[in-house]
């Protein structure tokens, strides 16, 4: 008895699949290729989150020497003003 249950319940999933495959299969072949395509492009894109982090961190990478130069040059200019 539990047999013919799970047989009734995997029945409308089967009939659904069926329908899926028979819409997919009346699209044409260059329609197929061209949304293949475009999935393809999509994940293999960079996006502008990558862009975005590189351009932080060059930004933070030029902070940085920046902030190096200037404590460096402070220094050496406040040492000059006491020796007078």
């Amino acid at each position: 008895m539990g047999k013919k249950d799970a047989n009734a319940a995997r029945l409308p999933v089967d009939q659904y699949r069926k329908q899926i495959g028979k819409q997919d299969y009346k699209k044409t072949k260059p329609a197929l290729r061209a949304t293949r395509l475009k999935a393809e492009a999509k994940r293999s894109a960079p996006g502008i989150r990558d862009t975005i982090l590189v351009i932080l961190a060059v930004l933070v990478f030029l902070l940085g020497v920046y902030a190096f130069f200037y404590l460096n040059l402070s220094t050496e200019l406040n040492l000059d003003n006491d020796v007078d």
